[in-house]
């Protein structure tokens, strides 16, 4: 299966860290099942971002079973001859893909009206702004409808070639493939692009493995003590250290994480609430039911109904 990534002057190198998933699916699996091909409109050396230079083929002649077109720093602006391959791409290719910024040119091309899509949360609203026909789903790691598929900001393309990889030869290759990248594990696409820990962003290492405690151990009471003797502090120095790096108290940050994964279960499971409530630590529905309301404004099946509507 030949893969291509389309690029254009300036774009992010991080979009071809997508290859990788591709290249150890080829280790993995013992045989050279994807070639991947870099393709831009006139072919020849494509200055990137960073001011590195990337050899590509010209688009012309190509074909490709999976094409991914790269996103750059900014909105990118892509050229009429690149707009127009794109837009007439499929159905020669199996899959179209834009990863980042991406989604922009595909939305140029006209490959994305009438379908949802997601793209960096910084420039979705843009996205949606320009192109209306496109269904902006800005708080999602990657999406796919059809043969179109759309990712978030530049990792999670990473997470989007891990999905096609277990489309393609099964969830053992793709977890074995995450393992030899160092992933913890594939993001699924209705994931939020958002982490409490990224929000919160301690600057010391006591405070991060505090946090780290917090979220391997949700069912616990996480009193103060506790995330106090996991960053080696005393507790009074804690709470101090704590909110000076993030702002908040620790125990609404305890809260925070809490919302999170509660969230995250009601999305990717079936589980009652009364069961994900227990499982992250709120002890009972209600508990749970005003943090979320504290945090999102809907109670916890409002966005289960939500999650469930779009997929």
């Amino acid at each position: 299966m030949r893969v291509g990534f389309a690029v254009f002057p300036g774009f992010q190198m991080m979009s071809l860290a997508a290859g990788s998933v591709f290249e150890f699916a080829n280790i993995c699996s013992g045989e050279a099942i994807y070639e991947l091909a870099t393709v831009s409109e006139q072919g020849g050396l494509v200055r990137s971002s960073t001011g590195m230079d990337v050899a590509t083929r010209p688009l012309a002649g190509e074909a490709f079973d999976t094409l991914l077109v790269g996103g750059g720093v900014g909105v990118p602006c892509p050229s009429e001859g690149l707009t127009a391959w794109i837009a007439t791409c499929l159905p020669a290719v199996r899959r179209l893909g834009g990863i980042c910024t991406g989604a922009f040119v595909l939305a140029e091309a006209g490959q994305l009206d009438g379908r949802r899509a997601t793209t960096h949360w910084l420039v979705a609203h843009e996205l949606r702004s320009r192109f209306p026909a496109v269904r902006v789903e800005e708080d999602r790691i990657f999406i796919v409808d059809g043969p179109v598929w759309t990712s978030a900001g530049m990792t999670a393309g990473v997470d989007l070639a891990l999905a096609m990889v277990e489309k393609d030869l099964g969830r053992e290759i793709a977890q074995s493939v995450a393992r030899k990248l160092v992933m913890y594990h594939r993001r699924a696409g209705g994931q939020t692009q958002h982490s409490e820990l990224l929000e919160l962003a301690p600057r010391s290492d006591r405070v991060q493995s505090a946090l780290n405690f917090a979220r391997r151990n949700l069912q616990a009471e996480l009193s103060v003590e506790q995330l106090a003797e996991a960053a080696a502090l005393s507790p009074r120095q804690f709470s101090r250290v704590f909110r000076a790096e993030t702002g908040q108290s620790p125990a609404k940050a305890v809260e925070q994480l809490r919302v999170e994964a509660a969230r995250l279960m009601l999305e990717q499971t079936r589980h009652p609430v009364e069961i994900v409530a227990r499982e992250t630590g709120f002890a009972d529905p209600e508990r749970m039911r005003r943090a979320f309301l504290r945090a999102f404004g809907q109670p916890p099946q409002v966005l289960r109904r939500a999650a469930r509507s779009a997929a």
